[in-house]
């Protein structure tokens, strides 16, 4: 699983003009990938890893001030771009393997107390953010 963790101010998805998500506050943007072979440790892995990153103001991370995180799937994350103009999708996970894993995700956040909100698995949506810092890392399991 591949994350792309932003620490915002504040973030939104709208899907068909409807505002699906949305964070009022300081916290995560989390987009994250899934690839063939991974599997429901590596997502409560992942899951904890972005939310003990001490990235927040003051070194501290959401696991720490409960600050919020919102979660949008992206298998856009494992293009291939090695080859010619067109992207490459192979390496991401179709939907039925990919979404229970982002479920899987979530789920580990919740549980570890934090709020989450998503976006809508496969839905073309819209994300609209304001980086904070700006800080956006690459983190994988």
């Amino acid at each position: 699983m591949r994350a792309v963790v932003q620490r915002v101010a504040r973030a939104g998805v709208t899907v068909d003009g409807r505002t699906v998500a949305r964070l009022d506050e300081p916290g995560l943007l989390v987009l994250l990938g899934v690839t063939h072979g991974d599997d429901e440790a590596g997502a409560e892995a992942l899951a904890r890893k972005v939310t003990d990153l001490r990235i927040l103001r003051e070194e501290r991370s959401a696991a720490q001030t409960g600050a919020p995180l919102l979660v949008v799937s992206q298998f856009t994350l494992y293009a291939d771009t090695s080859r010619g103009r067109r992207p490459s999708w192979s390496a991401a996970a179709p939907g039925n393997v990919a979404e229970p894993l982002v479920d899987r995700f979530v789920e580990t956040v919740r549980q570890r107390g934090l709020p989450v909100s998503t976006g809508i698995f496969g839905a073309d949506m819209a994300v609209d953010l304001v980086n904070d810092g700006p800080v956006t890392l690459i983190v994988e399991v």
